[in-house]
């Protein structure tokens, strides 16, 4: 191996040092972690305006509690990390 490329994880990632995080990925995590984290506030009841499936969710909703507080937690630890992916994404690349 030449002294320009450097081994992650036992050799099953190597790059090259110095090279910068693709644009299709700067695009694509905040794209996928803003929609997660939407998911989980729009559905943090359940999917209690469907048809068929809204009344029986209701039902369990109210036999077992809101969970709202506890899913904005995990939201916020889900958009901390977001960030913190980003912040390395688009920070410059080290050349050790």
């Amino acid at each position: 191996m030449s002294n320009d490329t450097k081994d992650y994880a036992g050799g099953w990632i190597t790059e090259k040092k110095g090279t910068d995080v693709p644009p299709f990925l700067k695009l694509a995590f905040p794209v996928i972690g803003l929609s997660c984290i939407a998911y989980i506030v729009i559905y943090m009841n359940g999917e209690i305006g469907h048809a068929e499936r809204g009344p029986l969710v209701r039902q369990l909703n109210a036999a077992t509690g809101a969970s709202d507080t506890f899913m904005y937690i995990v939201a916020a630890l889900a958009a901390a990390f977001v960030v913190t992916v980003l912040a390395f994404t688009y920070s410059k690349p080290h050349g050790d």
